[in-house]
Order: C-alpha cells, then structure tokens, then sequence
C-alpha cells in the first residue's frame, strides 16, 4: 500500500487535477473531504466526462469525478482486495479506515510484489471486456 496520498478536494477545478497528475505522474488521484474519500478522478474521466463534452478546465472535480467509489479497509484480506478488483476491473483500489478516512492507495503492482499467482488471475479478471 502506498500511505500519505496525493488528494484533491471536490472544489478543485479539472485544470487542478491534470496538473497534479502530471506532476505526481499518475493517472488517477482521490477527492477528499477533509479525509474522508468522496470520490476518484481520473485522466479518463477528464478526457472522457469534461473534454469531450466541451467543459471548461475551471470545472470543480466533483462534477466529474467518480462517486461511487469501490475501496477497500485496510483490515481487508489480499485475496478479498484482489477480488475487489477483479469485480470492479480496477488496478488500484484506494484504501479506508473504520470511518472511510483515507489512508492509502493499493496498486495491483503493490500485491504483484507478494502475491504473484493471485495478481495475474486478477489481471485477467480486470481485463476481460464487460
């Protein structure tokens, strides 16, 4: 898990975020809250929810970003994560404590590191079409 993540608040505006992933070099960052997760944002969601419908890069993250957020607590087994993931045919999950307070990031690579069986049933799972 990567602890101490990068967040952006819903008030941001789109150009906000692009600038922060370019400079972290990620394609997806939270929206917090204060510490609470309220939603994700990522490079797709910009190019695909903003871009191409025309809206403005001083548009807030929150009309943008992704609500419904699948996550993870961080009590949760490696196998229940990968599973999570497969579901939802993500390869990062972000991670929450008992009252949804971030407190990490877990990337498919992170679990790829200990658990390598699981990770490419997992990488199958997320890229099979829906």
């Amino acid at each position: 898990m990567t602890p101490d993540v990068e967040v952006l608040r819903p008030e941001e505006t789109l150009r906000d975020a692009a600038r922060a992933m370019a400079d972290l070099d990620v394609g997806s960052l939270p929206v917090c809250d204060g510490r609470r997760l309220v939603g994700m944002i990522t490079d797709r969601d910009i190019t695909i929810r903003a871009v191409a419908e025309g809206k403005s890069v001083d548009t807030a993250v929150s009309e943008v970003m992704t609500d419904n957020v699948v996550w993870c607590v961080e009590t949760d087994s490696v196998d229940d994560v990968l599973q999570q993931m497969a579901d939802a045919q993500i390869r990062r999950i972000p991670v929450v404590d008992a009252n949804r307070q971030l407190v990490g990031i877990v990337a498919l690579g992170d679990i790829a590191l200990e658990e390598d069986d699981d990770v490419d049933e997992t990488l199958r799972d997320i890229s099979m079409p829906t």
